[in-house]
């Protein structure tokens, strides 16, 4: 008798271990961070071919060299898109504030974005 009770009690042990080893794993998926800057002049008319960079400011003093610094150019629509995943591990929160530097020739303009961890942030930048 003890012997089946104690083989019943093993096959229980190796399920939950089996079970609680799946479930710590995991299987979700990371959602995409995405940082979208749409750039318009001064008549609020898109403007393609824009040079946008997104980048991240040193809190500390003295200052580090940004850990973050991405550059790209905007689409015919405005629209310079930034995926930042690399920026964030599963499982771990946060959220970056960042500074954007757009300039097109003779014009600039400036501004900045929070980023939420798997969302997608939005912002506008004006440049004259």
């Amino acid at each position: 008798m003890k012997s089946t009770s104690l083989k019943r009690v093993s096959v229980f042990v190796i399920f939950l271990s089996f079970g609680l080893f799946f479930l710590s794993t995991g299987c979700r998926k990371k959602k995409d961070t995405i940082a979208n800057v749409y750039v318009y002049d001064s008549n609020n008319a898109s403007v393609s071919g824009a040079s946008v960079r997104l980048y991240g400011t040193s809190t500390t003093n003295p200052g580090k060299p940004p850990v973050i610094d991405y550059s790209t150019t905007t689409d015919a629509s405005g629209l310079a898109s930034f995926n930042l995943n690399d920026m964030y591990q599963l499982g771990q929160s946060g959220v970056a504030v960042l500074n954007i530097a757009v300039t097109k020739e003779t014009l600039s303009g400036t501004g900045i974005i929070k980023c939420d961890q798997e969302k997608t942030s939005e912002v506008a930048v004006f440049i004259n």
